[in-house]
């Protein structure tokens, strides 16, 4: 998927390329990429770094989102479907 159908199919405005919420919708769509590569090529070890590299870096935006603002941090995990709310 290129950036251009990428961007029109987020929720997030043209504008707002560089937020918080696109990096990291942006960031998880290149990590279901690799993901789907590494199962054909398993032993691409260059490509697993790319991905611990982005992983870490999703992390990293995920935890300034969660301090910064908790109800934009939750919706956004919801829709990604990328991490378990923690009950409390």
């Amino acid at each position: 998927m290129s950036k251009k159908v990428f961007i029109d199919s987020s929720l997030i405005s043209k504008k707002q390329t560089g937020s918080v919420e696109f990096q990291i919708s942006s960031l998880t769509n290149r990590v279901s990429k690799l993901t789907f590569h590494l199962k054909l090529h398993g032993r691409d070890y260059s490509s697993q770094r790319g991905l611990w590299k982005i992983l870490g870096k999703r992390k990293r935006l995920l935890g300034y989102l969660s301090q910064k603002n908790s109800a934009c941090y939750e919706d956004l995990i919801n829709q990604l479907g990328i991490r378990k709310l923690k009950t409390r």
